[in-house]
């Protein structure tokens, strides 16, 4: 008499695929760590106003137009007074109203950080619901 053997699947040609399905996901993915680098916990609203000195610098950045100290400049003549500051720990108070452009908000970052103005703060609307 014949001895059964039993039936079992051949198992290469699956693993085979699996295989290639695990190394094909890896090449085709991108893995985007740097996104989930920081979990920032933003600050709240509702906090102290700081007090604005008369020798910080005040920059207004408007949709159509930008303003240094409380007078309407250009790009330029603010890259002109940047230029000419000579503490660069100097305090900055930018004020971005919120139609603004990313486009112009970049533009003065980079030219703040052209001359090595990074003392930095962005104000923002106090809470009216106090």
């Amino acid at each position: 008499m014949k001895r059964r053997e039993p039936l079992t699947p051949d198992l290469t040609p699956i693993i085979d695929v699996v295989f290639l399905i695990l190394i094909f996901f890896m090449v085709s993915s991108t893995f985007k760590k740097e996104e989930l680098a920081l979990l920032l916990t933003l600050p709240d609203v509702k906090s102290e106003a700081q007090q604005i000195k008369k020798e910080d610098i005040n920059i207004e950045l408007g949709k159509n137009e930008v303003a240094l100290k409380g007078k309407k400049v250009t790009f330029g003549e603010l890259d002109i007074s940047f230029a000419n500051v000579t503490d660069k720990q100097k305090a900055i108070n930018v004020r971005i109203d919120k139609d603004v452009t990313y486009e112009r908000v970049v533009k003065l970052l980079d030219l703040l950080n052209k001359h090595g103005l990074n003392n930095l703060a962005l104000e923002n609307r106090k809470d009216i619901s106090k």
